[in-house]
């Protein structure tokens, strides 16, 4: 029986696992992996495959079907959605054809909103919760570039079919995608969030990349102030994250690239839309909601606010 994969967003993270799927089971006759893309993307996708460079490779990959048209996609088993938060709505509600009962949602986004947005629109299906560490771009339409050799991505569910969520890790493991099927999926999340959110808007408030904000006092400072205050929001809610998260955190900075920077910094220096909402506001909101003060990304999100509205 064939399985069917969706990849919905071919940036960084959508192109490179997606790059990594579509090599593995290209000649496979019961795995076909989809690209959902569109414009340039898809253009050069279609003519000369995705190509994926990392600090030691590179290789080119070809789906079995590259489109946006939900017609020549098809029904999906799997969607793993991995564009930019504020798109889900409109890029998830533009597949409506391609849903059925039994599509499985993997989000893979730069938030923890998104499982309970992607349930709204589509009440009758399971939506996993995940997430992953990487540092990839897009170099070029069709082009991905990884850099550092750390990537790892997180999935689980508390209501999925166990045999479902083996299947999938198993399509991930012959992939030679490095990944893990855990139980407190939410903490997993949460955990990377914490890191992700943080860095995304200390790098933006500050406009320095992570080398910049690890060698100066000053904007370190910032940093920690924003992992404190979105660690203490975190144990409010009642999520158990390791005692020692801001350590991890900020030694796990310490071992990224010290000319990478996050992809909201990367956004906001190219003058486009940026994930403001999810990765800054929310945790603003979240602060209303239990009644803590969160200075810090308060004053991230007021100046962030000026420039996307500019």
């Amino acid at each position: 029986m064939l399985t069917r994969i969706g990849i919905l967003g071919m940036g960084g993270v959508g192109g490179y696992f997606g790059g990594l799927l579509a090599k593995a089971y290209a000649e496979s006759d019961q795995i076909e992996i989809v690209f959902i893309a569109r414009g340039e993307t898809q253009k050069a996708i279609a003519v000369s495959g995705l190509k994926i460079i990392t600090d030691e490779n590179e290789f080119i990959a070809f789906p079995s079907i590259v489109s946006n048209d939900p017609q020549v996609i098809g029904k999906l088993d799997y969607l793993i959605c991995a564009t930019k938060t504020y798109d889900i709505e409109e890029s998830l509600l533009a597949l409506e054809k391609c849903i059925t009962k039994n599509t499985i949602f993997l989000p893979l986004y730069n938030g923890v909103d998104a499982p309970e947005r992607i349930s709204t629109l589509y009440p009758d299906n399971e939506v996993l919760q995940g997430c992953v560490y990487i540092i990839s771009m897009i170099e070029s339409p069709g082009i991905i570039r990884k850099m550092g050799s750390y990537e790892k991505l997180y999935f689980g569910s508390d209501s999925a079919p166990i045999a479902r969520l083996k299947a999938l890790q198993l399509i991930f493991k012959n992939a030679r995608i490095d990944s893990d099927f855990v139980q407190n999926i939410e903490e997993t999340v949460w955990e990377k969030f914490v890191f992700i959110s943080a860095l995304a808007s200390a790098t933006s408030y500050l406009n320095q990349n992570i080398g910049e904000i690890i060698n100066s006092n000053s904007n370190r400072i910032v940093y920690v102030e924003l992992l404190n205050e979105i660690t203490m929001l975190a144990a409010v809610k009642g999520l158990n994250l390791p005692n020692d998260i801001v350590m991890q955190a900020i030694l796990k900075l310490e071992k990224t690239p010290k000319y990478a920077t996050s992809s909201m910094h990367r956004d906001v220096l190219a003058g486009r839309k940026f994930e403001l909402a999810s990765l800054t506001e929310f945790v603003v909101n979240e602060g209303l909601k239990y009644e803590m003060e969160m200075p810090t990304y308060k004053k991230v999100l007021d100046k962030l606010s000026e420039k996307l509205e500019s």
